[in-house]
């Protein structure tokens, strides 16, 4: 009799953890409140020649419900978000399994000084109060920040990965 490699053995292991895939259709006030405890996305936008740029970012969500993005005006994302401002992102969960959702919209790009405001309001949707808003206000000045913000016009499900129901693992 023959013995099963431990690598496929793992395999199996592995398989049998894996969880149904999952695709949960919410509203606005469910995508809201599915984004606004994830902070990293992978946001989309289109190079000149019509290929698409990605970028990992640190995203939030603003008290009028727009993703907004820091960055600088010299970088890729920020200059084809200027001349295309369609975009989309796609909003992780921290754990590579777990629940993702692709949010595509209208990009606008602020720039100091109307930026700084807003930058702020980037910074609590992430991390809360800053302990000095003067010295963060002067770092992002200092900095030459600008901001990308992104009205959502729509979005596709809240999904997680595994298998389709089809070929489900066996209980």
């Amino acid at each position: 009799m023959s013995q099963v490699p431990d690598v496929a053995v793992g395999v199996c292991r592995y398989a049998a953890a894996m969880a149904v895939a999952t695709t949960d259709r919410v509203d606005r006030a469910g995508l809201e409140e599915f984004l606004r405890s994830r902070h990293f996305a992978v946001l989309q936008t289109v190079r000149r020649n019509g290929a698409p740029q990605l970028s990992p970012v640190t995203c939030g969500l603003d008290p009028e419900g727009r993703l907004v993005i820091s960055s600088y005006p010299e970088r890729a994302k920020v200059r084809n978000a200027r001349r295309a401002p369609r975009v989309s992102l796609c909003v992780l969960s921290d754990g590579g399994g777990d629940p993702w959702v692709q949010v595509d919209g209208t990009a606008e790009v602020l720039d100091l000084p109307e930026a700084l405001e807003p930058l702020v309001e980037y910074f609590r949707s992430i991390s809360g109060e800053h302990p000095d808003w003067d010295e963060y206000r002067e770092a992002m000045q200092r900095q030459g920040k600008c901001l990308i913000r992104v009205t959502i016009t729509g979005w596709g499900p809240i999904a997680t990965g595994g298998f389709p129901p089809r070929v489900a693992p066996a209980p």
